[in-house]
């Protein structure tokens, strides 16, 4: 039977022994502009998935996916020989790395929040002079008097003959 405990612990070992490894040992420049963002190991814990993320020299500038992917192909043999290095475990896990799509999904919801927000800042404004075409209270009270009401019983309405009763 699998540890889930144990695949969890060895999951967060190794995406921290590669972070490390791709920020102080490894100098390949595509590699400076990504970050590792989780670790997934499989139930026999032979296979280590990678997520990562890659972010662009600059605000403006399209981070370079395919430059990134490239290098961690080039850098898996050394990753896993840290990994395995660093976990100590009887066999170390096969090394896949599989591009983040978490942070850009998030940036196309904020971009339709904004939209949203904004359609509806254009609606408050267009809204802010305008008289209804109608009254200005549709539903229409008839006005009841409570005082002459109040003393009365309620009327019968002739419900005796229902079976049952």
């Amino acid at each position: 039977m699998v540890d889930v405990g144990r695949a969890r612990r060895l999951s967060k070992r190794i995406g921290t022994v590669v972070a490390s490894a791709i920020e102080f040992e490894i100098k390949d420049p595509p590699l400076a502009f990504v970050t590792v963002t989780d670790t997934k190991v499989t139930g026999d814990l032979h296979d280590a998935t990678v997520f990562y993320t890659v972010r662009g020299e600059t605000l403006d500038e399209e981070p370079d996916y395919a430059g990134a992917a490239a290098a961690l192909e080039r850098a898996k043999g050394t990753l896993r020989s840290k990994v395995g290095a660093a976990t100590g475990v009887r066999f170390t896990p096969t090394l896949s790395f599989v591009l983040d799509k978490v942070p850009d999904t998030a940036r196309h919801m904020e971009d339709l929040l904004a939209r949203a927000r904004a359609a509806d800042a254009d609606l408050a404004r267009i809204r802010e002079g305008a008289t209804p075409a109608g009254d200005a209270d549709p539903y229409r009270v008839t006005a009841v008097d409570d005082t002459e009401d109040a003393g009365q019983d309620v009327e019968e309405t002739g419900d005796d003959d229902r079976p049952g009763d």
